[in-house]
């Protein structure tokens, strides 16, 4: 008898394994915690970016176009979800935000395939407070696409949902602090 695998769980084992770590911690904000997540370390696997994919796919709206977001934390979700989309027949642009315009070139904030009028779904790994998934779609608004979702690997703060729901967009993780065993550390 083959024993069924909760993709879920899977993922919320693997970070758990390779992603956080317990401590004494200094967050970006400045303050303190017991406990760091580095999802890239999910993200960047092979196991894990597909095990991110089972979850996240599931998540993403049948009409939505592209995904992205800020760099550098958006880039593994979004790049992993289009990617592993497409081997299964669906077809997600993927793109990413600059953190400042570049002045030569394609100038801009915008790199990769995103144009106006596409349905979107922000993407970043890890949220404490979700200021960047904010800045990602308001950038994304201004270049005439639809931002329709923010879809984050792990929410560590509980606040972005809120911020999202202020934008008029809905919010999902696909895995939550609760889930890995810590209180929310949202600012």
């Amino acid at each position: 008898m083959t024993e069924t695998v909760d993709p879920k769980q899977a993922l919320v084992d693997h970070l758990l394994r390779h992603s956080v770590r317990t401590g004494d911690f200094t967050l970006k904000s400045g303050r303190k915690s017991s406990w760091f997540i580095d999802s890239k370390q999910t993200a960047c696997r092979p196991d894990g970016l597909l095990l991110m994919a089972d979850v996240g796919l599931d998540l993403v709206p049948d009409d939505v176009t592209a995904v992205g977001g800020l760099t550098v934390g958006a880039d593994p979700v979004a790049y992993g979800l289009a990617a592993v989309a497409a081997t299964r027949g669906r077809a997600l642009k993927s793109f990413t935000i600059r953190k400042e315009a570049k002045d030569h070139g394609v100038a801009g904030r915008l790199a990769g395939a995103l144009e106006p009028g596409d349905k979107v779904v922000i993407t970043e790994d890890t949220v404490t407070r979700g200021t960047s998934s904010i800045e990602a779609l308001r950038v994304v608004r201004e270049l005439g696409a639809e931002p329709v979702m923010v879809l984050v690997l792990v929410d560590r703060g509980g606040t972005c949902a809120a911020m999202a729901d202020a934008e008029g967009v809905a919010f999902r993780a696909m895995v939550t602090a609760p889930e890995l065993g810590f209180d929310y550390e949202g600012v």
